[in-house]
């Protein structure tokens, strides 16, 4: 790669992207779980469960891959598969023992952003996340 593209903009998003997503993911292998386990316990917020469709929109998985992963997680006693809301749709909700894992992934991210708060200070803080939300936006096309 020539000099000026690992200098780019682009290329320092990428491998910012890369190393937050390194660091998110400590954890969970120190817990023998993969990556993509984490969105579907924090997508698991809710006490009472939610819907496997409501994790299919929240993850952006396949509906197989997620019941391969709710069964893996299941198998791990971090979750139980059950009907949930009103109408009794197949879902998940957390065991105890996944509310402590989730608890500890969040606990963890919030370190690593108040971290990186603290490195960059308020401001710059402030600036670098309506850069990267507008950053976000023009790369939706």
């Amino acid at each position: 790669m020539s000099k000026s593209a690992a200098g780019s903009t682009l290329y320092r998003l990428i491998e910012a992207g890369h190393l937050a997503r390194q660091a998110l993911l400590a954890p969970l292998a120190a817990r023998g779980l993969e990556a993509g386990d984490d969105a579907i316990l924090l997508g698991l917020a809710d006490p009472s469960g939610a819907t496997t469709e409501a994790l299919v929109a929240f993850t952006g998985l396949a509906p197989d891959q997620l019941d391969m992963r709710l069964a893996r997680l299941e198998d791990r006693d971090l979750l139980l598969r059950l009907a949930v809301g009103p109408e009794m749709e197949p879902g998940a909700r957390l065991s105890q023992q996944g509310h402590a894992m989730r608890q500890s992934i969040e606990d963890h991210w919030a370190h690593l952003e108040q971290a990186l708060a603290e490195d960059l200070g308020d401001k710059r803080h402030r600036h670098l996340r309506k850069a990267l939300k507008r950053i976000i936006e023009v790369l939706r096309f």
